[in-house]
């Protein structure tokens, strides 16, 4: 199993690192009529989405690998006037007791890992939501770019290293389909499964395809015997 790497944030230079993604203002209104109370915004990064979930009222526990974005996200938090727990800690080993949360969100984090280190991370995310317990979660899809035709160096059949200059130098990439999915999550009631291509950002015509997952914990973990 490959180690956790941060996210040199020094060397990103793009702002939408900065806005919350689209999908927050949805599941924000969502999330606040079923009950929903603490998140764990799981690889917090600079802190867009824990910023903004805390804005609209949620109890939000931040935590991330890098240093850099930990400190940022503390700043940020300050400066807006947001009540936030910010931590540094690995997604391979949450630093949560069981059952800490309502919901876990991972945007574009938990794949950096590979074929091994996705289970231990579903696993972590399993033990510290409540029973019932609610997740928003992203993977890199294999029809990607970056997967079927960079060229990138595997270390397993489902994870690339990515090596071109840029805040993910050397950090790995695990990519599915949807059966991985529904392997990958078969303790959870998958609500739904979106399939993106951002075929346009930045200026620049792409082939990025991630899945977007929402659902529950189908049952109380860890399980008593």
């Amino acid at each position: 199993m490959t180690d956790s790497m941060a996210w040199d944030w020094e060397k990103e230079e793009s702002l939408s690192w900065l806005r919350p993604s689209e999908e927050c203002y949805y599941l924000a209104e969502k999330w606040k009529t079923e009950g929903v109370s603490t998140i764990l915004d799981l690889g917090s990064g600079l802190g867009r989405h824990a910023i903004f979930f805390a804005k609209k009222g949620f109890e939000v526990t931040a935590m991330d690998l890098s240093d850099y974005g930990v400190e940022h996200l503390k700043k940020w938090a300050e400066s807006e006037g947001c009540k936030i727990n910010i931590d540094t800690g690995d997604i391979l080993k949450l630093p949560y007791e069981d059952n800490a949360f309502d919901c876990v969100f991972s945007y574009h984090v938990i794949f950096h890992t590979d074929s091994t280190g996705i289970i231990q991370i579903i696993d972590e995310i399993k033990r510290v939501l409540k029973p019932h317990g609610k997740i928003f979660l992203t993977f890199g899809s294999k029809e990607t770019w970056a997967f079927k035709d960079a060229g990138y160096p595997k270390i397993d059949d489902n994870t690339v290293i990515k090596t071109e200059e840029g805040p993910e130098n050397g950090v790995p990439h695990f990519y599915v389909d949807t059966d991985d999915i529904f392997t990958l999550l078969k303790d959870f009631n998958i609500e739904r499964i979106r399939h993106t291509d951002d075929c346009y950002y930045d200026g620049q015509r792409r082939n990025s395809k991630h899945y977007y997952i929402s659902g529950t914990v189908s049952k109380y973990w860890p399980p008593s015997f």
